[in-house]
């Protein structure tokens, strides 16, 4: 069953029409809502091009997905291989500093660092002890982008660097100045999959400072590039991540989050015009991003805990079969609210896997899910890759045993009567 509706939210008159064009100042840029998967604005967001340091978030959602399993440890101290040692003495890369060849790190602190400052040898340690080595680290980045249905990939490392300052340390069969790619789109699946299945991440990327190897011969502070975090230059108020990324390739780049009037997006910017001669453009970019948003979405609620639903065709009846009541009460399990469009005319759809009187069979748990409602909204932006709306359910109010053997016994048999003969 699926109910078509445009005015079942409050009419809001103050928003920028969805069919006035706002084009985000770089090469290309994406917005969605975190929790959905809806896309909220996309510019020229499926070409894959650079993304410089970016990739270091891919790194890190397997860094995490490695700790989930038991593999690794936050407390598990790591040497740096003479590779991402003498990276560190490169002024090419952006590093911490090592002052002991030999000291070993916790995967915190290089974790840390990786995401905070950008450290490049960080990122290629925390790499080397997942994988094994980088370029099997490489095809495990590969295969986690392609099990997201993530098919236009380049991945070359697992920095972000171009393969031009790792030497002789570079993927093989790859050339001596390539350079990860990924679309906007790709961007913004990564950092979706980052932040919902490892929400602590951001209570890292929030950090404008952190020390790095405490007590130790490395000790230090590190800073991050996130100029849109409190009490920095570009700062704005609700942004608590992710990541920036820069080369001479991939130009300026910044996928971000922040949390403001009661939804998570995602941004994603590639390639800021006029970062040349303004270090702010990237942010500058994002901000306008977000302010076009924030001005065109708007978080509405669909359905209350326990209160019965004001779309006519929900159900909120179900009759039970072999159980000890007929019947059996259904309401929403819990509040849900969704983002829509700040536009009259926009198409949104309700869907439920079950209309009113359905049939389902005891017995009955209170609170067992019984009908799946689907909350969509169709326009030209779509959702990501795997997402086709939001799902939440209508569960029973109370609980209904299963009739005894006999009785049941007789139910069917009546049913099969009134059916076959």
């Amino acid at each position: 069953m699926i109910i078509c509706f445009g005015a079942i939210f409050t009419p809001v008159t103050a928003f920028v029409s969805a069919d006035d064009v706002y084009e985000t100042p770089a090469k290309a840029a994406i917005a969605i809502d975190s929790d959905s998967g809806k896309i909220l604005y996309a510019q020229n967001a499926d070409k894959a091009m650079g993304i410089a340091s970016i990739t270091k978030i891919i790194t890190a959602y397997l860094t995490l997905d490695a700790i989930k399993k038991g593999t690794l440890h936050w407390d598990d101290k790591v040497k740096m291989s003479d590779y991402a040692y003498e990276l560190t003495q490169n002024p090419e890369a952006s590093n911490i500093a090592v002052n002991d060849k030999d000291e070993s790190f916790s995967i915190r602190d290089l974790f840390n660092a990786t995401m905070i400052q950008s450290a490049n040898s960080a990122a290629i340690t925390l790499a080397e002890k997942v994988g094994g080595t980088e370029p099997k680290f490489v095809d495990m980045m590969k295969s986690q982008l392609a099990y997201w249905g993530i098919t236009d990939a380049k991945l070359v490392n697992a920095s972000g660097l171009n393969n031009s300052v790792l030497g002789k340390n570079i993927y093989p069969g790859s050339s001596e100045t390539a350079e990860n790619e990924l679309s906007a789109k790709d961007v913004a699946i990564v950092a979706q999959h980052l932040i919902r299945d490892f929400p602590d991440t951001l209570a890292t990327t929030k950090k404008a400072t952190e020390t790095f190897d405490k007590g130790g011969a490395s000790e230090q502070t590190l800073a991050t590039y996130n100029y849109m975090l409190p009490g920095l230059p570009a700062a704005r108020a609700g942004v608590d991540g992710l990541k920036t990324g820069t080369t001479e390739f991939a130009g300026a780049c910044f996928v971000a989050t922040t949390m403001q009037n009661n939804f998570r997006i995602i941004t994603v910017v590639l390639n800021a015009d006029g970062a040349d001669t303004d270090d702010y453009a990237r942010f500058t970019a994002t901000g306008g991003l977000m302010n076009y948003v924030y001005g065109t979405w708007t978080a509405r609620i669909i359905a209350n805990k326990d209160v019965k639903m004001s779309v006519p065709e929900a159900p909120t009846k179900l009759t039970v079969l072999d159980g000890q009541k007929t019947s059996v009460n259904v309401l929403p399990s819990d509040n849900f609210s969704t983002v829509v469009p700040m536009a009259s005319d926009s198409k949104t759809s309700l869907s439920f896997s079950k209309k009113q009187g359905a049939d389902v069979t005891a017995a009955i748990t209170k609170h067992q899910k019984l009908v799946k409602v689907t909350f969509n909204i169709k326009d030209k932006l779509g959702y990501l890759p795997g997402s086709d709306g939001e799902k939440f359910y209508l569960t029973a109010t109370s609980a209904v045993p299963r009739s005894n053997s006999v009785k049941v016994m007789w139910n069917h048999f009546v049913r099969f009567v009134n059916e076959k003969l």
